[in-house]
């Protein structure tokens, strides 16, 4: 039986070729950068991470990687695909990684090229506390919500119609003081090899907080968005590693 080494850590870049908003999205030019770039020097500035790998099916991410000292790990067409779950992906590569080492790592670090603004420490923090707390499945980033898009404040638009989607809720908590604080996904998940392997999700059943703060946690799903890191990044909005 292939045990887990508890002390292994991985970082894994999942990294397909095909985007629908953005043409090959995961190097697309950023600051003069492929976006990819930003994680991979994340990923190589904490000194938690033995190991960063990229699961690719395309060979301009797969040689851009090799040339920045990623290990690749080719993924299969069946996990290619827009509604691939990243679930199917981390469950391929523990196995490879196994395969090849005669060990599963303890835990798998997914470094998702669209949160060009992670940082090593953000890595560093979440490693840190999976490992205090033994209950836990994961650890996650995660940031505050904005005002104006707390979902006390959301609407449904039905029928030319628009209306609270908490209606009571928002009565009793209807000015920002009252309204109880609540956070998004930040850019990281750190997962237990075990809840992977046991089928669970990567966030698992418990997962621990690190609170970061914006523009940190910004995601870029489309040209809007990488519109708006670059202008983060023309002025000096965000501190980031170079590695």
């Amino acid at each position: 039986m292939t045990q887990i080494d508890e002390n292994y850590v991985i970082g894994l870049i999942p990294a397909r070729g095909g985007s629908k908003s953005i043409p090959l999205k995961n190097m697309a030019s950023l600051g003069g950068r492929p976006m990819i770039d930003y994680v991979i020097s994340a990923a190589h500035g904490c000194p938690l991470l033995q190991t960063t790998v990229c699961s690719t099916d395309h060979d301009k991410i797969a040689d851009f990687c090799r040339s920045r000292d990623v290990k690749v790990i080719p993924r299969p067409q069946s996990m290619a695909g827009d509604d691939s779950p990243v679930i199917d992906v981390m469950g391929h590569v523990l196995e490879e990684m196994a395969k090849e080492s005669g060990r599963y790592p303890g835990m798998i670090v997914l470094l998702q090229p669209t949160s060009p603004f992670l940082l090593a420490a953000h890595i560093e923090q979440c490693i840190m506390a999976l490992r205090g707390d033994p209950q836990a499945d994961s650890s996650q980033t995660i940031a505050p919500i904005a005002h104006n898009n707390h979902a006390f404040n959301q609407r449904v638009f039905e029928d030319g119609h628009v209306r609270f989607r908490f209606h009571e809720e928002r009565q009793k908590a209807y000015n920002k003081q009252l309204k109880p604080k609540f956070f998004k996904f930040g850019n990281l998940v750190v997962t237990r090899s075990a809840s992977i392997l046991a089928g669970k999700d990567p966030f698992g059943d418990i997962s621990v907080g690190v609170e970061i703060k914006p523009p940190y946690d910004i995601d870029v799903d489309g040209p809007d968005d990488l519109e708006f890191a670059e202008f983060l990044l023309e002025h000096n909005k965000v501190t980031l590693d170079r590695a």
